[in-house]
């Protein structure tokens, strides 16, 4: 794929980007190792001055910001403004914790004294220089959910963005820039996939951090584990939604619409299999079908839209693949399950895909395995919970769930057995700074958000002193 900004939205390329030479990259990766060795010095009150002063432009700029985003990608440009809030709230929320959550660790008294130590701590001290390959699906909030506890811990940061979000990844450098942060502390590297091994295999480089697809995660994962350097792998998903009979019904529909076409559906948190149980499946299917056919399809940039075009025309291709995939296997198309008819002769060109409830899956076709990467979403119907369980463990990935029932017993069992990285009782799967995120099985591995992530990418150094 080229580096382009190309508007989904019209399929019009507004602009193209020449990829960094070697000479360029080889600057920046030197302008990154020399920024390292001072800024690793630096306190956590001066990290923090500059991270907040990053957040009060992201709100300065919400605007300008969520409009290149939404020309970029395409989502809608009102989560597009609520995508650029999130991230100035992570940047205050590193600064204010980080003090915290990288202090010293102090070993109980009488395992130092064991030890033959007088004194041992625990310190927390950045690892160097960090690269992030990104998806252009959340193009603002995946890079600051990286680049701010890594900031905060003393690393720098390199940013290899998709190749279809250059004018987003720009756009953070240069806010980054102009709130004070060193040069060097975090640069956007245009470079084209096939450059990655190199980036990674670098000896300047210490770690590699990746939110993309299993195919990407497998071959970044691969070279950071021949060059022995750490990564961090958020992967696909295909999230389980399960509602019991207990559950509230229409708050469950209601949500249900919400985590199945945030992002036009492009989200690997997205919940996209849901698993009904039999006594409250027909009422479910029927409410939940009427609201995924009534969502208004069209322009991002225009406020009322509430499903923009997929991303990418490829995007849009394999989805279609996989809905008709499972229609010729029997599946039934309950809404959607084609593009839109009647749009603007403007958008004739865009990407646009109907929002689409599918029943009737089996194990047969490709949609059961495979994550569904737009506004698909399949229906299920069991007859206890067992059920459920067993079926929302039948994927190869691992990522979040949600599971409606306010039956404590059954909520109790969802937490224990569902094979996830998160588990949300009576609301749908959100990413906060405060809660670690991640997944398991072909979801990835690492975590990020919260202590846990900020700590991802330090050297965790015991600090031993002789009586």
């Amino acid at each position: 794929m080229a580096i382009a900004t190309v508007n989904p939205a019209t399929g019009e390329t507004v602009e193209t980007f020449t990829p960094y030479d070697a000479a360029a990259l080889e600057q920046r990766l030197g302008l990154a190792t020399a920024a390292f060795a001072s800024w690793r010095t630096t306190g956590f009150d001066e990290r923090a001055a500059l991270l907040r002063r990053a957040a009060d432009l992201l709100d300065a700029e919400r605007d300008d910001l969520a409009r290149t985003m939404t020309v970029e990608m395409g989502k809608p440009v009102a989560a597009a403004r609520a995508e650029v809030a999130k991230c100035a709230k992570a940047m205050r929320w590193y600064a204010d914790r980080a003090p915290e959550l990288l202090a010293d660790e102090h070993p109980a008294e009488a395992d130092v004294a064991d030890s033959g130590a007088g004194s041992v701590h625990v310190r927390y001290r950045p690892i160097g220089v960090v690269l992030a390959v990104m998806p252009w699906n959340f193009p603002l909030w995946q890079v600051v959910r990286f680049a701010a506890p890594a900031l905060m811990a003393g690393n720098v940061g390199l940013l290899k963005h998709a190749s279809n979000v250059p004018r987003t990844a720009l756009a953070l450098e240069r806010v980054l820039l102009e709130a004070g942060f060193p040069q060097g502390c975090f640069q956007t590297l245009l470079i084209e996939s096939s450059a990655v091994e190199g980036v990674v295999r670098d000896p300047r480089v210490a770690a590699v951090t990746l939110t993309g697809s299993e195919g990407a995660g497998r071959s970044v994962g691969s070279i950071a584990g021949d060059e022995v350097k750490k990564s961090v792998l958020e992967l696909g998903g295909s999230d389980p939604f399960l509602v019991m009979p207990s559950a509230d019904l229409a708050s469950a529909v209601q949500w249900a619409v919400t985590a199945r076409t945030q992002n036009n559906g492009q989200s690997c948190i997205a919940a996209k299999r849901f698993i009904v149980h039999a006594e409250v499946y027909d009422a479910f299917t029927t409410a939940f079908t009427d609201r995924m056919r009534t969502l208004k399809v069209g322009d991002p940039l225009v406020e009322e839209t509430e499903i923009g075009p997929l991303a990418t025309r490829q995007g849009r291709a394999d989805l279609e693949e996989l809905v008709d995939d499972a229609v010729a296997a029997g599946a039934v198309a309950e809404c959607g399950g084609a593009r839109p008819d009647g749009l603007p002769a403007e958008l004739d060109g865009g990407w646009y895909y109907l929002p689409t409830v599918l029943t009737g899956i089996t194990p047969k076709m490709r949609i059961h395995h495979e994550e569904a990467f737009g506004p698909v979403a399949t229906v299920y119907r069991v007859d206890s919970l067992d059920e459920a369980i067993e079926l929302a463990n039948d994927t190869p990935f691992g990522l979040s769930s949600n599971v409606w029932t306010t039956d404590a017993a059954e909520q109790e069992r969802c937490a224990r057995d569902i094979e996830a990285g998160g588990v949300f009782f009576n609301g749908m799967t959100a990413s906060h700074p405060a809660f670690p995120f991640g997944g398991v099985k072909r979801s990835g591995y690492g975590r990020e958000l919260s202590g846990h992530g900020i700590r991802e990418f330090c050297n965790i150094t015991t600090v031993w002193r002789a009586r």
